[in-house]
């Protein structure tokens, strides 16, 4: 059975550009934080949270990919305001996921690339109006 998308709720409030121009940051989003879901629990999780597990580098790799949504959001039109809240929170989950056990507990709540689409697409809905 596929997971629920984290996004469905925003999509369908969304102007149909809006869906087909943010369908890679969305499927980026949710392939690393909620890919994959632990039996008998509602805990997901993604690849953040696997590669994360390599000192190093797994934070500095996915803090990269999530700097591809950053991107993405300035080309949308996002002000600038709300692309310095994504830094931020993109900041926090690399700062705090660097720390060892610490940092990999963090990044099963903290869901940065997740909170950051939600973010750009509520700043879409509300354009759309």
């Amino acid at each position: 059975m596929a997971l629920q998308s984290v996004f469905e709720p925003f999509v369908a409030r969304l102007r149909a550009r809006d869906v087909a121009d943010t369908s890679d940051i969305r499927q980026l989003a949710e392939w690393l934080d909620t890919q994959f879901e632990i039996p008998g629990t509602k805990i997901r999780f993604g690849f953040d949270s696997i590669i994360g597990l390599i000192p190093g580098v797994g934070d500095l790799a996915t803090t990269v990919l999530g700097a591809y949504i950053v991107i993405r959001a300035r080309e949308l039109g996002a002000p600038a305001t709300l692309q310095a809240r994504m830094v931020l929170n993109l900041a926090i989950d690399a700062l705090v996921g660097a720390v060892p056990l610490f940092g990999d507990i963090f990044d099963l709540a903290f869901k940065s690339h997740v909170r950051n689409v939600r973010m750009l697409l509520r700043h879409l809905e509300d354009a759309g109006r």
